[in-house]
């Protein structure tokens, strides 16, 4: 037996055993997703049982060094991890924006410092971080951010606004873009900064959505004091880190076009429409669509698969994760197309205690802004023609 082999009988084993059955069943709402934080709430007794059985053995970010809070698990024995579990449907332990974005910038620009002070508490689910990129007036022109952070000693004082801040209302922590000069090109002079949000000055006010819900916030600075060594990466030189980071967004983003822990399409839409004599779903159009769709989020998935690798082997396109956030945006919109027309009239259902307060109908409606974060569509699909196909300009 290979050494990956006995790995992977391990922790195939040790999932077994330490992963509550409760824990691998589909999220019925976004409360069960457990977000961390200083006021973070479970959903249940086993959620916290899970989370911290897989916090203890550093599986929350396997892939992170273990002096960080990490698993220290080579690449190899992270995808045979993340492989046992979708076998057995297992929830993410926890869902971070610290994991997924700030987490890889930190490790790559990080003074040791920073890192020590910051990874371990993200690993442990201790703070909850939100991303200010977005304002009014520099949404896919993000480069053209004017909040600004003016020199004071040793900190920096920041005033403007940040907009479509996700989750700003409960982090506790944000990792903020900053124009700290002003008389360069407009990709000079920002900076990269870490702050807490109760910080004084710092005040935020949801956005309401289309679907009736919302995690978007509009977050607004007030003379905000920061110290100067919150600086992540090289003052001025902000944007490279920012570039880094909306590579792990997007490829984050493309990820909602991944099933994972949900039930297939094929048994949501029996569910509601029925089987036929032979047991398939009675609707032969839709069992095409569905069809024509498992392929797709196959593809995706492979892709998914093959990015990692070449990121680990350092080979990969920079690109590439704008290809990825638009095939994953899109697939993840016909998903929820999909399960709108095989719910047929009670997808509709918008308040009642059935349809779990209109769940379905308010995640196709919020699919609709898939396109936009992150990087809109269209900007996704310049950034292949021109960087990966190398298309001329207009």
């Amino acid at each position: 037996m290979s050494d990956f082999d006995q790995f992977r009988s391990e922790t195939r084993a040790w999932l077994e055993a330490n992963c509550p059955p409760e824990m691998r069943k589909p999220m019925s709402s976004d409360e069960d997703t457990f977000w961390g934080g200083r006021h973070a709430k479970y959903s249940s007794e086993l959620q916290r049982i899970w989370f911290e059985r897989m916090r203890d053995r550093g599986w929350t970010v396997p892939h992170w060094p273990k002096e960080y809070g990490g698993g220290g698990l080579d690449g190899e024995q992270t995808k045979i991890l993340r492989q046992e579990m979708a076998a057995i449907s297992a929830r993410l332990p926890l869902v971070s924006f610290g994991i997924s974005m700030l987490g890889p910038a930190l490790l790559k620009y990080g003074t040791d410092a920073q890192k020590q002070e910051h990874l371990p508490k993200i690993a442990a689910g201790l703070i909850r971080w939100c991303q200010g990129y977005s304002e009014p007036n520099a949404g896919s022109d993000l480069a053209s951010l004017q909040t600004r952070a003016e020199s004071d000693g040793d900190d920096y004082l920041i005033t403007g606004q940040k907009i479509w801040t996700s989750y700003a209302n409960y982090a506790d922590w944000i990792f903020c873009l900053v124009r700290t000069d002003a008389s360069g090109k407009k990709h000079d002079g920002i900076s990269f900064i870490l702050f807490d949000m109760t910080s004084k000055g710092v005040s935020t006010k949801p956005i309401l959505l289309i679907s009736g819900k919302s995690p978007f916030c509009e977050t607004f600075f007030d003379n905000v004091r920061v110290p100067k060594s919150h600086v992540l990466g090289t003052v001025d030189r902000g944007w490279d880190v920012a570039k880094y980071l909306l590579q792990h967004e997007r490829a984050m983003i493309s990820g909602m076009g991944e099933r994972g822990a949900g039930r297939p399409l094929g048994q949501i839409a029996v569910d509601s429409i029925g089987a036929d004599a032979q047991g398939r779903l009675d609707d032969a159009m839709l069992r095409g669509q569905i069809a024509s769709f498992e392929v797709d989020e196959a593809a995706l998935a492979c892709a998914a698969e093959r990015a990692a690798d070449l990121a680990k082997a350092g080979q990969a396109h920079p690109a590439f994760s704008s290809a990825m956030k638009y095939y994953g945006t899109e697939l993840n919109k016909r998903r929820h197309e999909i399960l709108m027309s095989s719910g047929g009239i009670d997808a509709l259902e918008w308040e009642s205690q059935r349809s779990h307060e209109g769940a379905r109908p308010r995640a196709w409606l919020r699919t609709k802004a898939n396109s936009i974060e992150g990087g809109t569509s269209e900007v996704m699909l310049g950034i292949v023609a021109k960087r990966i196909l190398d298309l001329p300009g207009a």
